[in-house]
């Protein structure tokens, strides 16, 4: 809190007991823009299982869609969510960014496309772009915690769930509808646009579409001494899909092909380290006499900044039956079949060649009431063969396999001081991960378990309790990585003795949705045993030697937000989120986002809607060993646009939102490139999108 207060403007930082007392109430993390209403819409939520409104569910979940999500979209998933309640980003340049869940990264945070796992290589390494197109989605949803089991119990940090239109459900009233956006950026000198189009008749339906974007390296703000641009922060993006589906009067079922291709720059990528290997639990560069080898954008070589050269090839299968038979309701499928490539190339040659071939599938069955009791029964399986041949092959080819059964069971109960949810879920996995030489085979495996419950006492208020058991097996590259990865200036050892973690996390929510005054609050403590982490071992100019230890580890912290209606259609909000993680022996976990706060006052008038937000990131003075402390920044925002329809009815819409307007200089604590890459400066962003 004292870093928070001691990094506001001089006026504010006078009256610290006033902010804590904000803070309290704290509320969601900015969004571009918000609508001036006296309480929250409904919205389903598909990655609850059962269909529920985002108002039944027991955990914190947020859900961008409409309006909203078309605003929020930037060039990758995690700087679409971050400043989410709770989600920050990985932020590795303008081409990779994954979403970081309550201080959890990487594997512990599940990215789905549809209930189907994305199977792309962003979990092996922060540089590795997701490949989800933020332009093309439409509904993003986040779970929070590990009480979403029915999607991996691996998924300790939480779930988010990328919907898309690719595999129509239904066929177009009319015949046809689409979509269409374009869209300008000034920090970058981007230009992006997308379109989907879904047409069919009788029971066949089909939908394409296709987005492309074109950014150069991208401005910081004022004063940073490696210049006015990121080098290599540039980010050129395209993809397509084509979607075909039998619909019927119970159901559906459809299949679409989906292709991805990006270059995307590697800043921060240090040549200097070449030839730097491990000796024991010490670095050796040449000499061991702390001679600084070069970090950050003064270790770059000219012109040495890595390219990826990305493709994805996806296939997915998507389906559902209504009441199959004699007593269930719903037969759900999903499956996937991903060949994903990136070649990082260096000086025109391809130095480094990633593959990851995979493939899943997920069958649910949801069941009729039985004595009050509605739920689902399910099974998952998923393969993964993945392979880095080349300079920087860090991690040896390995073979995943794994496999889940679930259940889901839910009961409700009125008239007892109020409206009561109560939710229970249950999920056993195994995992087999072994070298493709067969010179190493690991298998895990453990049960997870969950309860909550959500009560409505009153009128638009509820109360949401969690108690969670869930076990996460480590990852193949946390097993067997050996060698040096200069993209994140690391020397990585993974320890084929590794454990499976153990997690028990507590989560208490409280909301309002309705009249003048809304909010959304929660608090959560996860305590985790034989916590999977990269301890470092030694450090030599900027080279860090990662040894993948473990320890138990605690993570506590709060989220929220609180939005007072001061007039029809004028609105003020308060956020705020922060979250502390350390070992239990001591000592803070790496890479942890700093507290945030801010204040945001929106308004609408007849077609037109807007705000100005102001947000403050704290200080991070609570640092690993060998990590560095992350100055505070505060940025101001605004946002405008402007809705209308066309002559034959169609609506349109026009956007222009600013971000960083006083060109601040800031730095992600999250980023393993924090001082090679800062966050972008002063942007200004102008978009059309028209529906029909």
């Amino acid at each position: 809190m004292n870093s928070l207060v001691s990094s506001l403007p001089a006026p504010l930082a006078r009256h610290p007991l006033a902010w804590a007392a904000l803070l309290c109430l704290a509320g969601a993390a900015p969004q571009v823009f918000a609508q001036a209403e006296s309480s929250l819409p409904e919205v389903t939520v598909s990655a609850s299982g059962l269909q529920l409104g985002a108002s039944d569910m027991t955990q914190p979940v947020s859900v961008l869609e409409g309006d909203e999500l078309v605003r929020r979209r930037e060039a990758t998933l995690g700087e679409t969510l971050e400043g989410k309640p709770g989600i920050s980003a990985s932020h590795f340049g303008a081409g990779a960014s994954r979403p970081v869940i309550r201080g959890m990264d990487g594997a512990r945070v599940r990215v789905l496309s549809d209930g189907s796992e994305l199977q792309d290589a962003s979990t092996v390494s922060p540089d590795h772009a997701v490949t989800s197109e933020p332009l093309l989605a439409t509904q993003i949803e986040v779970l929070r915690g590990p009480s979403a089991l029915v999607y991996g119990a691996g998924a300790v940090g939480g779930v988010v769930n990328v919907l898309d239109a690719k595999v129509p459900t239904a066929i177009p009233e009319k015949g046809y509808e689409g979509s269409a956006e374009l869209r300008a950026g000034s920090v970058a000198r981007e230009a992006a646009g997308a379109v989907a189009l879904t047409a069919g008749a009788g029971n066949v339906a089909m939908h394409v579409e296709a987005a492309g974007r074109n950014a150069g390296d991208y401005r910081v703000g004022s004063g940073w001494g490696g210049g006015s641009r990121v080098p290599g922060s540039f980010n050129r993006t395209n993809a397509g899909s084509v979607g075909l589906s039998w619909v019927g009067s119970r159901g559906y079922l459809g299949m679409a092909l989906t292709r991805q291709n990006a270059d995307y720059g590697l800043p921060g990528h240090n040549h200097s380290f070449e030839g730097c290997h491990a000796d024991g639990d010490r670095l050796h560069c040449g000499s061991h006499d702390g001679h600084d080898h070069g970090s950050g954008a003064q270790g770059l070589l000219p012109g040495s900044v890595p390219v990826v050269d990305m493709r994805s090839d996806r296939m997915d299968i998507r389906g559902e039956l209504r009441d199959p038979f004699a007593g269930f309701t719903a037969l759900r499928l999903r499956a996937g079949m991903t060949d994903y490539r990136h070649d990082e190339i260096e000086d025109g040659a391809i130095a480094t060649t990633f593959r990851n071939k995979a493939h899943d599938l997920r069958v649910e069955l949801q069941h009729a009431p039985v004595a009050g009791l509605r739920g689902l029964v399910g099974v998952q399986t998923s393969q993964r063969r993945f392979s880095a041949v080349g300079e920087e092959a860090y991690v040896q080819p390995t073979l995943t396999r794994q496999w889940g059964v679930f259940a889901l069971e839910e009961y409700r109960l009125g008239n007892w001081h109020g409206d009561w949810r109560l939710e229970g879920a249950l999920r056993h996995d195994q995992q087999q991960a072994e070298l493709l030489d067969g010179s190493a085979r690991r298998n895990h495996n453990g049960t997870s378990a969950s309860l909550g419950a959500r009560w409505q006492f009153a009128s638009g208020y509820a109360a949401g309790l969690n108690l969670t058991r869930a076990q996460r097996a480590p990852t193949a590259e946390e097993l067997y990585a050996r060698g040096l990865h200069m993209a994140t200036s690391t020397y990585e050892r993974g320890n084929a003795d590794l454990r499976a973690e153990s997690s028990r996390n507590i989560d208490l929510n409280l909301r309002k949705t309705s009249d003048d005054t809304t909010f959304d609050v929660s608090v959560f403590r996860n305590h985790i045993r034989h916590y999977i982490y990269g301890r470092t071992l030694d450090e030599q100019g900027g080279l860090q030697l990662l040894q993948y230890s473990q320890a138990d580890a605690t993570l506590t912290g709060f989220e929220g937000r609180v939005r007072q209606r001061l007039a029809r259609n004028l609105g003020l909000t308060l956020f705020g989120d922060s979250v502390r993680a350390r070992l239990d022996g001591g000592g803070p976990l790496p890479r942890i986002a700093p507290m945030r706060a801010g204040l945001r006052l929106d308004a609408s008038w007849q077609s037109w809607e807007g705000l100005v937000e102001w947000r403050q990131v704290a200080r991070q003075n609570r640092v690993a060993l060998f990590e560095t402390v992350t100055p505070g920044y505060g940025m101001l925002s605004m946002g405008l646009a402007y809705n209308g329809l066309t002559a034959g009815g169609m609506p349109w819409q026009l956007y222009l939102k600013a971000r960083n307007l006083g060109n601040r200089l800031a730095y992600a604590h999250t980023s393993f490139i924090k001082d090679a890459a800062p966050l972008a400066g002063r942007s200004i962003t102008l978009g059309a999108r028209v529906s029909f």
